[in-house]
């Protein structure tokens, strides 16, 4: 498949591929690598694009898991050169300054808040870890962390916990942990817009 010639119609080749080897228990790393995508390999001149493959191998990972459908298009080039280092927000930072690195991308905080669900996969101590749930938010309102010595190692990221302490954040907190298809919905928005983001595309 030349990359140069990638539309919709390619997508069920590139599914059937990814669903081949995509497991529950490789899901959490898959979504991961979507976040941290500095994504950029030398690509052989015939091939999908690392870029489309990390989008849609995270949305099906979000399928798989029980998550709403994310219509990912395809089309992108890959970058010759990695990203510089230090985009990422640190694991650290309070609510005040993830929102302001997440703006500076053009995200605002309803759109960080979502994004952060995806942390309902993995080990982080929300709910399964297999499962593409709300239980990210449920878990952040009720801060078990507070009430017993050592638990807040045990849950989340610092930067998951101070979303909890800023009342805009806390807004969008309990909205989704009460009710998770908003919540699917929102997180769908946010993902397209999140691997669309400083994309380059094939031309027509």
């Amino acid at each position: 498949m030349n990359v140069g010639r990638v539309d919709a119609g390619d997508s069920p080749i590139i599914l059937d591929g990814i669903r081949q080897v995509l497991s529950k228990a490789k899901a959490p790393g898959v979504l991961r690598l979507v976040f941290h995508d500095a994504g950029t390999y030398d690509m052989n001149e015939n091939s999908v694009s690392w870029a489309d493959m990390i989008a849609m191998a995270g949305a099906e990972a979000v399928l798989l898991c029980g998550g709403p459908v994310i219509p990912v298009q395809l089309g992108r080039l890959d970058s010759m050169v990695p990203d510089p280092e230090g985009r990422l927000p640190l694991e650290s930072l309070n609510a005040s300054s993830l929102k302001k690195s997440f703006l500076k991308k053009g995200f605002s905080t309803q759109e960080l808040v979502a994004l952060s669900g995806a942390h309902t996969l993995g080990s982080k101590g929300f709910g399964n870890p297999t499962v593409f749930d709300n239980s990210y938010f449920k878990v952040l309102v009720e801060k078990p962390w507070s009430s017993s010595a050592g638990m807040s190692s045990m849950i989340g990221l610092p930067s998951d916990r101070a979303l909890v302490e800023d009342d805009e954040c806390l807004r969008w907190i309990r909205i989704y942990a009460d009710d998770q298809m908003k919540f699917f919905k929102d997180f769908k928005n946010a993902y397209l817009k999140l691997v669309n983001t400083g994309a380059q595309w094939k031309s027509a």
